[in-house]
């Protein structure tokens, strides 16, 4: 590992524990040349996922795109940074257990409604909103209705 400070390419780890999140390593390094420590962060790379979109095009998985969508239906909501990564973390595990290398995107979207559902109504109907197009206030309350049954 390159020192950031130096980039000499003579660092050794002195501390390795799993991070917060459970789904990567922090390591603490220290440079041998400059004697400054750093952290990295170690993640299992996985396999590129191919996402299959309404139109039938394939673009590859961007969790970018759902902390985007996640955010926008979360707004002014009383929920957390937390409680939004976790959601989305919980949904980029149950994508990539899938093991499959394309994934439609309606299914990813059906995921983060259900988990929406279960944090925050308000932020289930935004994002449901958006996400199934409603045209009409018809399609609207019939998703209301759903959430009330």
């Amino acid at each position: 590992m390159k020192c950031p400070y130096c980039s000499s390419e003579n660092t050794r780890v002195i501390d390795s524990r799993p991070a917060d999140d459970n789904n990567s390593i922090r390591r603490r390094r220290l440079c041998d040349e400059c004697g400054k420590r750093f952290t990295t962060y170690e993640k299992v790379e996985t396999i590129p996922l191919i996402i299959v979109k309404k139109d039938n095009n394939r673009e590859q998985y961007d969790r970018s795109k759902i902390e985007a969508g996640v955010l926008r239906a979360c707004h002014k909501l009383p929920i957390s940074v937390s409680q939004m990564n976790q959601l989305i973390d919980d949904v980029e595990t149950e994508v990539f257990n899938r093991e499959e290398k394309e994934i439609p995107s309606i299914v990813i979207g059906e995921l983060i409604m259900d988990k929406l559902k279960d944090l925050n109504a308000v932020a289930y109907v935004r994002f449901a909103s958006v996400y199934r197009e409603f045209k009409d206030v018809e399609t609207f309350m019939n998703e209301l209705k759903k959430m009330l049954v």
